[in-house]
């Protein structure tokens, strides 16, 4: 390192210019020192992670657990330690060839696919077979490599053939590259791994269940590996999820909503109880043509997880309208420049609630009121925003004002502490947040289009039991956010992904937009 006193004596633009290589080598520095520290971070995950399942396979705690519960659990540790050792590969980049050569020869050689599979050749021939001396090449021989494909009940193999041409005047050879694979140097083809993430993570199937489904197909693959699959998916497809937020912190209204969770902490494995965690949808209104959802594992209900969503405390913080239900986790964003607008059907269920309950007439009244309004809505939900605004405070307004008057005098006359009032004061407390679909047009009248993205959630949770991790919790969030945004673009999801996992390998990532649900259009992959 120069020394100051060394510096001095530099001519001026040799000052500088040392001086600028300086910052440049502490910048460097600094650079490698945050990634190292990162990388020892994913490298004591990991350690705790082989730890709890050297802990799951005692005794004890088999005997604490369901047998299904144990499953779930060993299939998610074994696709958190996949998804970490592909994240610390990513951070480490390429190994050296030494090391690489001493990894291949330590790696077991793999069991042939059974000869009893259907076969399928997809030929990997050179574009050009004319040589550079203008001879043509001769074929003389191919490489085959074989992937596991899967159409639901049959499985197959795709035998990738790669000929090997060569000109006998020059002695050249010529092959096609090897062709990409979300998974390098791994049996599954796009199709089964696209299958295996639609039906763990769409149609709520465990892998221990889909282990004795392929079985009944003619192959059995072990259950870790194929939570070892699912991690390694998981990794790959995170910067496309990571893009797909930062599309939706785009738009200027939002919903949002969450769901409470089961999950499985290290300090409770031992008595295999479970913690409360939480999933929050965020997604574009249906008045949008936007048409997507980005779902959010946590493992707490705390409101700073809805700023760290909208990333308000940066310089990108999201300002905009946030259309939510009553929990003060929302209402919190006001202090940092995020607009409230609340639920008007939150609102209409304690009056719904007052009538089948109880036969209210109160309720009975208000519900009237409440249908006028969805019925403006259902009327007005093609029209522009500018137009939608227009008749809101033409009709809407005058109805809610109507409203207000109303609830009013029925609060004078109901007994205090009662029922009626409770839903009554639910109003007036949040009728400012209630009412600010009337001044503007983008914004919707209810917060039930984000409630139905999470419903498939909820109905999910009785075939998942837990989410055996926070890492789990958040790669299930992460894949979940794919399929159903393609599913609400009217997409069908397992052609989505199916063909987001062939191109992925080779997309540029700053084209990376392109692959998203709202913007996806079927491609053949490279």
């Amino acid at each position: 390192m120069i020394s100051a006193e060394q510096l001095d004596t530099l001519q001026p633009q040799m000052r500088q210019a040392v001086q600028s290589l300086l910052a440049q080598i502490q910048q460097r520095d600094a650079e490698i020192a945050f990634k190292q520290a990162f990388i020892d971070k994913l490298t004591h995950e990991m350690a705790v992670l082989k730890r709890m399942k050297f802990a799951a396979t005692s005794e004890r705690f088999a005997a604490s657990l369901a047998p299904e519960q144990r499953s779930l659990l060993e299939e998610t540790l074994d696709a958190d330690l996949a998804e970490l050792e592909r994240e610390i590969e990513r951070e480490q980049g390429q190994a050296d060839d030494k090391a690489k050569d001493k990894t291949e020869k330590k790696t077991p050689k793999r069991t042939p696919l059974p000869a009893h599979l259907p076969r399928r050749d997809v030929l990997h021939e050179p574009v050009d077979t004319t040589c550079n001396c203008g001879q043509p090449l001769q074929r003389f021989g191919e490489d085959v490599a074989e992937r596991l494909d899967y159409q639901p009940g049959v499985f197959s193999v795709e035998r990738h053939v790669r000929g090997k041409w060569a000109c006998r005047c020059c002695e050249r050879i010529v092959q096609a590259p090897v062709p990409a694979h979300v998974i390098d140097k791994g049996i599954p083809s796009a199709g089964l791994l696209a299958h295996l993430l639609v039906a763990k993570f769409l149609d709520h199937l465990p892998l221990y269940r889909q282990e004795a489904i392929f079985e009944r197909a003619g192959h059995l693959i072990a259950r870790s590996t194929l939570a070892q699959w699912v991690g390694e998916c998981g990794a790959q497809l995170q910067p496309l999820v990571n893009a797909l937020a930062d599309e939706l912190r785009r738009h200027a209204v939002l919903h949002a909503d969450e769901t409470p969770v089961a999950m499985l902490k290290p300090k409770h494995l031992s008595d295999g109880k479970t913690h409360k965690a939480y999933i929050w949808s965020y997604c574009t209104t249906s008045l949008n043509a936007t048409k997507a959802v980005v779902f959010q594992f946590t493992e707490g209900r705390s409101g700073e997880n809805v700023q760290q969503f909208l990333k308000l405390d940066t310089p990108r913080a999201w300002q905009g309208t946030l259309v939510t239900d009553g929990f003060g986790g929302y209402t919190a964003t006001t202090t940092k420049g995020v607009t409230s607008a609340q639920c008007m059907a939150h609102a209409r269920r304690k009056f719904n609630d007052l009538w089948a309950n109880h036969a209210s007439a109160v309720g009975h009244q208000a519900l009237r009121y409440f249908q006028v309004l969805f019925r403006i809505e259902r009327e007005i939900e093609e029209l522009p925003g500018d137009e939608r605004r227009k008749i809101r405070q033409r009709k809407s307004r005058r109805v809610l004002a109507v409203l207000h008057r109303w609830l009013l005098r029925q609060r004078q006359l109901v007994p205090p502490g009662s029922a009626t009032m409770k839903a009554i004061d639910y109003s007036f407390k949040r009728w400012t947040q209630l009412t600010r679909f009337v001044q503007d047009g983008d914004v919707p009248i209810s917060n039930n289009w984000v409630e139905n993205q999470i419903r498939p959630i909820a109905i999910g949770r009785s075939n998942w039991l837990f989410a055996g991790s926070l890492r789990a919790g958040q790669r299930a969030a992460a894949i979940m956010s794919l399929l159903h945004s393609a599913r609400i673009n009217g997409h069908e999801p397992y052609a989505y992904i199916k063909n987001v996992l062939e191109r992925l390998p080779t997309h540029p990532a700053s084209r990376i937009d392109e692959l998203l649900p709202h913007r996806w259009k079927l491609a053949a992959a490279p």
